[in-house]
Order: C-alpha cells, then structure tokens, then sequence
C-alpha cells in the first residue's frame, strides 16, 4: 500500500510562487486561416509556435539524450505527472533540485496533469469527487490522485507548464455522462488553480466535453473566467473520427483568449495539425514519433512507411529522400530495416531520431508558411502529400 502522498507534508511548499503571467506574443496571423506565429516564454526559454513537442512521459523522449533533442531542434519536452509520481517518486526528483536537473535537459517541460490516465486506465481506478482513486498499474496498489496532489507533483517536478486535473472523456460518451464530467473538471480547474505551484510556473485550463458543442464552449467559457495562462483542448484523439475532433477544435477555439497560447493535447499527425493550427491552435504533442519508430515505422512528407517490409531488404536509399537528419545522411534503408529486424537497439534509436527530425522540420515549414504568407496553400498540399496513401 502506499502512503497515500506524504510528499504532499514534505514538499508541498518548498516551490511555492505566484502565477506567473504568461507572455505570450502573437507576432503574424495569416490571412486567409486562424494561423498565427507566436513565442512563448518560458522559464526555461522561448518557444516559438506552432510547435509540436515530444512526449518524455518517465523523464525521457524514449531512445534519445538531451543532447540529441537539441540538435534535432526540439523546443519542449512532456513528462506525466501520474508516472513520474510512482517512479522514480516524488522524493528522488526533488533531492535531484526538479525533474529538468534529474534529467539533464535545460530546455522548457510541459507535464500532463495524470488526467489522461483517468481516461486510459479506467479500469484501474475510481473517481470521486476529490480525484481518482488509482490502482497502479506497476503492481496494484492503491493511491490517490487530485487537483492537490497532481499540482503539488508537478511543483516538485518544476516544470515550466503545469496542466490542471482533469477527466478526459472517451469516446463515444453520451450527453449526461459529458455534461456532469464537464463540472468535474471545472471545479477540479477552480482547485488547481488555487494550490501553490512551482516558481515562474505557468498553469493550463483543459477544455472538455466531447463532441457537444454546447458544452465545449461552456467549459471554454467557464476557465476563462478562473484565468489560466494558456487553454488545452483535451478529449481529443481518443477514438473519435477526425471530422469530429476538428469540430471539438471549431466549438472551443471562438472562445479563448486570442492572447493566450491555444494547446491540442495528444495530437501529431501532420495534416492533422496542419488543420488545426489553421483553426487557431498553437502547441501540440503525441507519443507517435517515438512509437511508430519502436514498430519500424518512419514518418515522412509524403505518409508514413514501413521499413521493416521486405521491399526495402537491399534498397540503398535513405529512409526519406531529401531528409538530412543523421539516420538519412549516414544510412540506407537496407541497414535501418536489417537493424530492426534483427532487434538492435540502433535500429530503433535512429527511426526515432529520423521521426523526432520529421516533424520538428514540418513545423518549421508550417511557420515559415504563416511568415511568408503562403500558409493556406502550404496546409493543402500537405494534406494532398500526407494522405495520399489512406
């Protein structure tokens, strides 16, 4: 059984500090669409937007260094409040001085608040009116995890954006179900908004409600009233058809502060943020780069392809033509596929330094598009280049 969060006694004030007040600038906003560039300032950097972030869900993008991260021009790395809480615990990442220290990376962390663990680990785990009460999903035991104690987590860990607890829906979900988990998360936003949190710590609202429209704007409406230093759109990417993960967008969007980052949680599908970012949202992330490439699988402009498949078994080019990441500068498709089919650790390493490169170059493309106004063109094609093969 474990102590149902003592850290909560030991730490719970030693990072205390004031909401910070983003600063968030808005630098173009395209013409023909609702994209816009931005810079986000952290305080561990600026972050330039739109921007895709890679998911360290244990305190590292699985397979790659710090070191790597800043080469391939990664801007914010995530870790997960409900894993990094039962290991390594609360404990060894404050006697590390915060999880940027522990894990060696000086750049910006975002951390998810364990709220899509309500959602993905739904059978091992009962909600009330407080949080969730977890079984872990390690070995079994019981524990708890609220508004307090996620806040009070992401305090020790000291990232740079703090999300607010939350209950992600599933998909589908019927309207009674939507509407009392919309209140939920609410007053579990007022909650976490009030804790301490970690100093120049800035903390985000998470819209909810399915795919209600009315509800949506509701929840929308209702934290920008609390005041958060940017807004997610969450319950997205659970199983939905993309048509109506776009309407969650269009029926929360309206409804945020134009001056406030704008965040698509769990989102990485190139066309797919493409679209978005022309709705008006500014920051995604996805486990898709680092998963894909542990199943072979590389991300490039023109849709994904398998290179484990027999085709590629002598083909000497590289993994995607026209990529100068260092797997496709060095490597043939022959080796990357003979690496993954014989298990090396290697093989796995540079797919996912090539899919991290992959989409870090898209959205480099992306705000190179919005800066030269071209944008709307830009989104057409890569929905054209992307999708061809579904």
């Amino acid at each position: 059984m474990i102590h149902d969060f003592c850290f909560l006694r030991k730490w719970g004030k030693t990072f205390f500090g004031k909401i910070c007040a983003v600063s968030f600038s808005v630098l173009k906003e395209d013409a023909r669409t609702q994209a816009r560039l931005g810079l986000l300032t952290t305080a561990h950097g600026t972050v330039e937007t739109p921007v895709f972030m890679d998911v360290g869900t244990l305190g590292t993008v699985k397979a790659l260094e710090p070191r790597d991260l800043k080469e391939l021009k990664t801007q914010v790395v995530l870790g997960n409040t409900y894993h990094l809480l039962l290991r390594p615990g609360p404990d060894v990442i404050a006697a590390a001085g915060g999880l940027h220290k522990f894990m060696g990376w000086d750049g910006p962390i975002l951390t998810d608040s364990g709220g899509f663990q309500v959602f993905s680990l739904a059978k091992m785990r009962k909600l009330t009116e407080d949080g969730c009460r977890f079984n872990s999903h390690l070995d079994g035991h019981e524990f708890f995890l609220g508004p307090k104690e996620s806040m009070a987590m992401q305090r020790v860990i000291g990232s740079d954006i703090a999300m607010v607890f939350d209950e992600c829906l599933p998909y589908p979900c019927d309207r009674d179900r939507a509407e009392k988990s919309v209140e939920q998360t609410l007053r579990w936003a007022r909650r976490s908004k009030d804790e301490p949190h970690a100093e120049g710590q800035q903390v985000f609202g998470i819209v909810q409600g399915g795919v209600y429209d009315e509800l949506r704007r509701h929840c929308a409406e209702e934290l920008v009233k609390i005041g958060f230093d940017g807004y997610a759109i969450g319950g997205v990417s659970v199983g939905e058809p993309e048509a109506f993960m776009y309407q969650a967008v269009d029926a929360s969007v309206p409804y945020l502060p134009k001056d406030k980052p704008r965040y698509v949680m769990g989102l990485g599908v190139m066309h797919q943020m493409a679209e978005c970012v022309a709705r008006g949202v500014d920051m995604f992330d996805c486990v898709i780069p680092t998963r894909i490439a542990r199943h072979g699988t590389a991300i490039t402009r023109h849709g994904n392809v398998a290179i484990k498949a027999a085709k590629w078994i002598a083909d000497q080019g590289p993994v995607e033509e026209g990529c100068d990441c260092y797997c496709c500068r060095n490597f043939t498709r022959s080796y990357v596929r003979h690496l993954l089919s014989c298990g090396e650790i290697l093989g796995l390493r540079l797919l996912t330094i090539h899919n991290v490169h992959a989409l870090n170059r898209f959205m480099t493309e992306m705000r190179a598009a919005i800066a030269d106004g071209t944008f709307f063109d830009w989104k057409e094609q890569v929905k054209k280049d992307t999708t061809h093969n579904e």
